[in-house]
């Protein structure tokens, strides 16, 4: 598989009172043409590690890496300039909320044509024929009311559809979700899950799904990648999520309830620090990378 996407040896710190607090901590991964999803706690640097790839870390935050290499051309090398020529063209993110993400007082088909003209060389009217036809393909039965309106007349499953629309309307690589779905109801949240796959695979494109829910990752991503404290701890097939090695991913699936399998109490996670310390390459990812 042809990665799209090599992250080598990443760390996130910030400086602090009582000295430098290390938000991600030298993780390495790789993402192809597929589903990579990122799981852990609030506060494991799943977000963090998503806005570094962007080189979104603002001061005094640091940002280091040995490489984040975009079809081979390490993004670390690009000045702020050519970076902006990657974010949303290239890479794009879609935020957690689309109420904190969309201007609340320009209409949503403006939105959306500005972030297709911005990469494009297109006309106003080519925009809005684009813009219509990416509202219908996020299956938004009325394109042409959406395209009118502005965002607070939306509810939370139109606003995400809306945001995966302005997100995929440049044709990018790479694909970044955090946290798509959380502020939704199980029925909305299916119905985008599905929109987003059908768009990732039609357009063969590499897509890393952030999220703290196990049970949504391991039924949508082909890999997962479990962080914790800043480090990567596992990273799993989806599918074999079940036969999980380290003692945290273990903790996390034994915390979630099952339908099937009741329990009169779910387990209580137990932590352990010297998983903090751990090197964010151990032996469960040399076993799930070497196979």
């Amino acid at each position: 598989m042809n990665n799209l996407l090599e992250v080598q040896n990443l760390t996130v710190k910030f400086p602090t009172r009582n000295g430098m607090f290390e938000a991600v901590r030298k993780i390495s991964f790789s993402l192809g043409r597929e589903r990579l999803g990122i799981v852990g706690e609030s506060g494991s640097g799943k977000s963090m590690t998503g806005r570094a790839i962007l080189r979104l870390i603002r001061r005094p935050g640091i940002l280091e890496a040995d490489h984040i290499k975009l079809e081979g051309e390490d993004l670390l090398q690009f000045s702020e300039k050519a970076m902006r020529q990657v974010r949303g063209h290239k890479i794009s993110m879609i935020m957690q909320d689309p109420k904190f993400s969309l201007n609340p007082v320009m209409r949503i088909g403006e939105q959306i044509c500005e972030a297709y003209r911005l990469h494009a060389k297109a006309s106003k009217k080519e925009a809005k024929k684009k813009t219509l036809d990416m509202l219908e393909k996020v299956l938004i039965r009325d394109p042409e009311r959406v395209y009118r309106a502005y965002p607070h007349e939306m509810s939370g499953g139109m606003g995400q559809r809306i945001m995966i629309a302005m997100m995929l309307i440049p044709d990018p690589k790479i694909l970044i979700a955090d946290e798509p779905t959380s502020a939704l109801d199980v029925t909305v949240q299916k119905e985008v899950l599905e929109i987003m796959d059908d768009l990732v695979r039609e357009r063969g494109m590499g897509l890393i799904f952030i999220s703290h829910d196990l049970n949504v990752v391991s039924a949508f991503c082909d890999r997962v990648l479990i962080m914790y404290a800043g480090r990567v701890v596992e990273i799993c097939q989806a599918d074999r999520l079940h036969e999980a090695k380290h003692p945290y991913t273990i903790g996390l699936l034994n915390s979630i309830p099952q339908l099937e399998h009741p329990v009169e109490h779910l387990q209580v996670l137990q932590r352990d620090d010297a998983w903090s310390r751990e090197p964010s390459v151990n032996g469960v990812v040399k076993r799930e990378q070497a196979s």
